[in-house]
């Protein structure tokens, strides 16, 4: 019987299997689909909430506070890319100062750092592109962006470096109780556990409602968002809010750490949690709404838009705890899921600690390295790494210079890549102007290569999403 099973690889089940990797239990991560962060953790705003926008008293406000706090240490110990950039709650109306007031208030009640209300002459010196309609903001300091994927697979690596299992392609079908633990129901068979930690994003409700008769209800939120080029850097500096008022709830712009411009989400329930395509009319509101907070966005630099969806649940509030004896909920983790996993990893290993009474783990290794990238290098360092590895100077990714000795670490990690996708979130390659036109048929032979299957078996993101529909030649 194994001690944990994490229900989800996304980034809050990859929090929650790194910081119980502290201790001594055979801990087993499961995800229906093919890789680490697949579902909403792939998808988002990339935002490092400060905390000053989740309801005092709440524990999403709580965690949230807490997880922005530990994040600059954790981007040193994991080594992700993290920016503390800060962020900007913009004014439209002078009407609207009351809201802006509050706002700032419940922040400072929820321990928020740094918080200040800027009026327009400093507003605009901090943002020179902010809309000329901008009276003024609230400035937090403390906020700031992340890469979800570097995150994400970092808190991955580390687990698996202290000892947990990921398996993959593996879809929970039925939970059961049993004596001293659960039985676990799924696609590759059953397994028993003494504890079941739910951290299935949009459908731990479901799997919830398998073991209470408490009903839970999660809505799958889609977010729509632009990409914009690197040509486009530089434009704003901060995350850039809008305060919402008469003009309604603006979407947001920020920059990314890899030098993009990110713009979005809009805020649509949907039915279908599986439902990520993009639409004309969300993509215009996007377009519509950002221009309202920032002038001149230069949207004709967009590489690609992407929705994403969120797990929301009606009551807008983080469920974590023993629902039943060995069953702990981590559910509802929607905005600002991300920037409190490192908090939220804490409290549920802290809630599972307290059931099994574990002991620690003495050999357990807090640091990751992630993979290299040269370009950080200067050039002697840069010339030895290609004398000593020639994969290193081959350029694989023009758009974003990424190398074949980068895609091969990303591919032997463990948990690795084992597709095109893959291999994308965690090197980049694929991810600039030309969204994989050109390095992706080079991306599948390197994949096929080093896993040692046919290249018509690599996909794009696993089952059902093969590349290769037949081979040119076997027609003439």
């Amino acid at each position: 019987m194994l001690d944990i099973v994490i229900i989800g690889a996304g980034v809050s089940g990859c929090a929650i299997a790194r910081e119980l990797s502290r201790y001594r239990a055979k801990v087993l991560v499961l995800e229906r689909d093919e890789d680490v962060c697949c579902g909403t953790s792939k998808a988002n705003s990339a935002i490092v909430h400060a905390g000053y926008d989740a309801a005092h008293g709440s524990l999403m406000a709580k965690l949230n506070v807490e997880g922005s706090r530990m994040m600059p240490a954790l981007a040193k110990e994991l080594d992700f890319s993290y920016e503390q950039n800060g962020s900007l709650v913009v004014m439209l109306d002078e009407a609207d100062r009351p809201t802006l007031d509050a706002l700032y208030q419940n922040g400072v009640a929820n321990g928020v750092e740094g918080l200040r209300i800027v009026e327009r002459d400093e507003l605009l010196g901090m943002e020179p592109n902010i809309s000329d309609e901008a009276i003024a903001a609230l400035y937090a300091p403390t906020g700031a962006i992340v890469c979800p994927f570097g995150l994400t697979y970092a808190m991955a690596e580390n687990a698996a470096k202290n000892g947990v299992e990921f398996r993959f392609d593996t879809e929970v079908t039925g939970i059961s109780p049993i004596e001293g633990g659960w039985r676990l129901e799924t696609s590759a068979g059953s397994l028993d556990t003494r504890v079941v930690i739910n951290a299935a994003g949009l459908f731990a409700d479901k799997l919830h409602n398998m073991v209470s008769d408490d009903v839970m209800t999660i809505i799958p939120r889609r977010g729509d968002y632009f990409l914009l080029d690197h040509s486009a850097a530089g434009h704003v500096h901060s995350t850039i809010f809008q305060l919402p008022g008469r003009y309604g709830k603006g979407v947001l712009i920020a920059p990314t750490v890899h030098g993009n411009i990110l713009v979005g989400p809009t805020a649509i329930d949907m039915e279908d949690k599986e439902s990520t395509a993009t639409t004309q009319a969300g993509l215009d509101e996007v377009r519509t709404k950002s221009s309202l907070a920032v002038k001149n966005l230069p949207l004709r630099q967009t590489i690609t838009s992407f929705a994403g969806l969120r797990a929301h649940e009606v009551r807008h509030e983080f469920f974590i705890g023993e629902v039943k004896p060995g069953f702990v909920d981590c559910a509802g983790i929607e905005s600002p899921g991300l920037s409190s996993a490192p908090a939220v990893g804490k409290m549920v290993a802290g809630i599972v600690q307290g059931i099994l009474g574990l002991a620690e783990n003495p050999a357990f290794d807090p640091v990751r390295k992630g993979i290299l990238d040269p370009k950080a290098l200067d050039a002697e360092a840069h010339a030895a790494l290609i004398r000593q590895n020639p994969a290193y100077g081959t350029v694989i990714c023009r758009c974003e210079t990424i190398t074949e000795g980068e895609i091969i670490d990303a591919i032997r990690r463990t948990p690795g890549a084992r597709s095109v996708d893959g291999v994308k979130r965690r090197t980049r390659a694929g991810m600039g102007r030309c969204q994989g036109g050109f390095c992706s048929p080079r991306v599948m032979e390197i994949l096929a290569r080093e896993l040692g299957i046919d290249q018509s078996s690599v996909t794009k993101s696993g089952e059902g999403a093969g590349l290769i529909v037949g081979v040119n030649k076997d027609s003439i």
